[in-house]
């Protein structure tokens, strides 16, 4: 193999070695975008809540807010599992890679607070755990 040759392919790995690193970069942007998407579900579902709470019938509102922070905590399961299998099949070069752990962390964060605004709507406004 010729000098050339061998400068060619390291410089060919090179490059992909990068495109690596930069989907790993658009992995971490897409992931940061849903996550924005689920906070987004969650404010409409809460939103919806406090616009039409004196709805009647009054279950009807909270269903549909509910329905709105549940698409949310589905949003931020699904990114955290199609980031994960992204991240598990690519190698960082240059860059360092998202830890996993923090990425479930964030992810398991945003369901347990869409699960606990759901209990919100539909036991503290009834004057069950309020006073």
């Amino acid at each position: 193999m010729s000098n050339s040759d061998k400068s060619s392919n390291e410089l060919a790995e090179d490059r992909t070695d990068l495109a690596e690193d930069r989907t790993i970069q658009a992995t971490e942007r897409t992931f940061a975008g849903w996550l924005r998407t689920a906070f987004a579900a969650i404010g409409i579902g809460l939103a919806f809540r406090a616009v039409f709470g004196d709805f009647d019938p009054s279950w009807l509102a909270k269903a549909i807010a509910t329905m709105f922070v549940i698409m949310g905590a589905i949003i931020a399961f699904t990114a955290e599992q199609r980031a994960r299998k992204t991240f598990l099949r690519l190698s960082p070069h240059e860059i360092d890679a998202p830890n996993l752990p923090n990425i479930r962390w964030m992810s398991w964060s945003v369901i347990a607070g869409a699960i606990a605004l759901i209990a919100g709507f539909w036991f503290l406004n009834d004057g069950l755990a309020s006073a």
